[in-house]
């Protein structure tokens, strides 16, 4: 009987001409019996790479795959390939399973695709040691570790299949893993022998923009009014995530009101429900689909324009899990997610109040802290995005990204940061954000009165920035890990990486959001760049601050409470080294000049 090679079966089954990437050399090593990791972005056609080397020779390829849909999917599609393939789920009826089990004996059965649980059944175990299996297949390998973002329980048994059947190659597969989660695949799947393929995470043909949440319901209208030509509704798909069910059926419901073609889905609906929503948004050309996360895991569809997220998603993973559900057709896509404080607070409840070991929190929170980092990056999306999963980034720019389509200043706010700490600080930290930015923008209140919060040192430092301002700066001190949220009462509490701002052992730059660039831009324009000092005031500059540094860790006080920036520059350009001079220098009055001008004037003596 004929063998057919790698590229015949490609062309002939598939239709395809040639490879693409890696698969060639995967396949390859694959068919000659090594053990595989293969992380490939989605839609780079990483089932290809066991479909092949399942019809390479004779006997049966057992597929794991976690969602029954997923699995009918792809087998429909062998099917019409004309490749025997089958899946034995819970869906099926008696007689479907007899003929399976008669293809699975009879050797004409090429590809079964089976759950995590019904392939670790004795019952199967048995059958397939009995049987020519060639090799096994794990999609989604990812949901084995423990670190990553959608671990599935029942993957942990696979941990035994090459220890049952040493003699059987097993390719694992994944879009989605970093470092922590591809160790763990390779230690629990192969017992490190294994030969790992990264082809790289990047999908460049999808725009990637984050917008601060201010009105999600109107912002996602306003997303699709702008993707409109000429006034009329795009004929388009879409995905857009909402956090809750409640959200997700509100979300829906406007969308139809505003003349789009939208469902829901989500887990609490019927499942005969879901599945007719499914099968709408696979065939209709238009349909935008609402959902939770319940969605998505294993949709084949190559022409979806867009993924919209109402809240931040759980992790890295989660997301690029999320958004490569876009542009599969490689034609051009775009990500648009919407977060803000409330979304951090919520994330952190949610992995706070998992019933897990604390290194599995602790790997939670390191997660979320990276994807809030994308959130907040300064520059280039994809650049933070691709250096999270450990890809070896060849540009500093990619061209399609708000980012980088308008890219955005940022400015030195350590000072500015140290004033909000202080005042949390000042105030047991027992306030939310509200409050202490009333009390550093002076804000008289009956409740400011009350608690005597009009004579804090802070009370009134903040007047320079806008409300929504200081409401910006302060998610993006919760993003980088200065200050989080009390889960029960929202206060505000101040990190040890917080106190080290506060005691000027670490620097804070702030990027003003998109709608905010102009005001900031106005307040900061009345400040000398320090970058503008002469050589000889720069170096005097920087032993002045050193000297505040060390004054304000001996009074435990944040050092824009010795004095601003603005002052020590003025120091460094005027030179002053008499108590006339040094009084006259902007921000000192007779108490500072008393307490400190002594000590700064030696500095400038000795730098002069």
């Amino acid at each position: 009987m004929h063998q057919f090679s790698a590229n015949e079966l490609l062309k002939n089954i598939f239709g395809y001409d040639k490879f693409r990437g890696e698969q060639s050399e995967i396949i390859e090593d694959f068919a000659a019996g090594k053990n595989i990791l293969t992380v490939m972005p989605t839609g780079a056609g990483k089932s290809l790479c066991f479909q092949i080397p399942a019809l390479m020779k004779p006997g049966l390829t057992i597929v794991v795959s976690p969602l029954i849909s997923l699995m009918q999917n792809q087998v429909e599609a062998l099917k019409i390939l004309g490749v025997e393939a089958a899946t034995i789920n819970s869906s099926n009826s008696l007689e479907d399973n007899r003929d399976i089990w008669h293809r699975m004996k009879n050797g004409t059965l090429k590809l079964l695709y089976l759950s995590p649980e019904k392939l670790l059944t004795e019952r199967m175990l048995a059958v397939i040691a009995g049987l020519k299996v060639n090799y096994f297949a794990i999609d989604e390998a990812h949901c084995i570790s423990q670190w990553g973002a959608a671990f599935r329980p029942e993957y942990e048994g696979l941990s035994h299949l090459h220890k049952r059947f040493p003699g059987i190659p097993i390719i694992a597969l994944t879009a989605t893993a970093d470092q922590a989660t591809r160790t763990q695949i390779c230690e629990k799947i192969f017992s490190q022998n294994v030969k790992t393929y990264l082809a790289g995470f990047d999908r460049p043909n999808i725009n990637l923009n984050v917008e601060i949440k201010n009105g999600w319901k109107q912002q996602l209208l306003q997303f699709l009014k702008d993707r409109q030509n000429g006034g009329e509704i795009q004929k388009e798909n879409g995905i857009v995530y909402c956090l809750s069910r409640k959200k997700t059926q509100e979300a829906a419901e406007a969308l139809v009101k505003h003349g789009y073609n939208a469902l829901a889905y989500h887990a609490g609906m019927p499942g005969d429900q879901r599945e007719e929503n499914l099968n709408r948004f696979m065939t209709e050309p238009d349909l935008i689909m609402v959902a939770t996360i319940a969605f998505g895991m294993g949709i084949d569809k190559p022409d979806i324009r867009f993924v919209f997220h109402t809240d931040l998603p759980a992790s890295p993973e989660a997301y690029y899990q999320e958004i490569g559900r876009a542009g599969r057709d490689g034609k051009p896509a775009i990500a648009h997610m919407l977060y803000g404080m409330d979304d951090i607070r919520m994330r952190r409840m949610f992995i706070d109040q998992e019933k897990s070991a604390d290194d599995h929190k602790n790997r939670g929170h390191q997660r979320l802290n990276a994807l809030l980092a994308y959130a907040e990056a300064p520059e280039c999306r994809r650049v933070s995005l691709l250096h999270y999963f450990g890809d070896d980034v060849k540009f500093t720019k990619c061209g399609n990204c708000d980012l980088c389509d308008n890219p955005r200043e940022t400015v030195e706010a350590t000072e500015t940061a140290q004033k909000f700490i202080t005042a949390i600080n000042q105030t047991g930290q027992n306030f939310g954000m509200g409050h202490i930015v009333d009390i550093l923008t002076g804000k008289e209140t009956d409740r400011m009165a009350q608690l005597d919060h009009e004579r804090l040192s802070t009370y009134g430092t903040g007047k320079d920035l806008a409300v929504a301002e200081w409401k910006s700066l302060v998610r993006q001190l919760m993003a980088r890990g200065f200050i989080v949220s009390d889960m029960q009462y929202g206060s505000l509490k101040i990190t040890d990486h917080g106190f080290l701002l506060l005691k000027g052992e670490a620097d804070f730059r702030y990027r003003p959001d998109a709608k905010l660039k102009k005001a900031m831009r106005k307040v900061k324009s009345s400040d000398k760049p320090i970058s503008d000092l002469p050589e000889a005031a720069e170096i005097l500059l920087q032993a002045l601050k050193i000297l505040r540094s060390e004054i304000a860790k001996e009074r435990s006080v944040p050092a824009y409470i010795i004095f601003r920036d603005k002052s020590l520059v003025d120091m460094a350009l005027n030179k002053p080294v008499t108590s006339d001079q040094f009084g006259d220098v902007f921000g000192v009055g007779a108490r500072k000049l008393k307490e400190f001008g002594a000590r700064f004037m030696k500095v400038i003596r000795d730098n002069s």
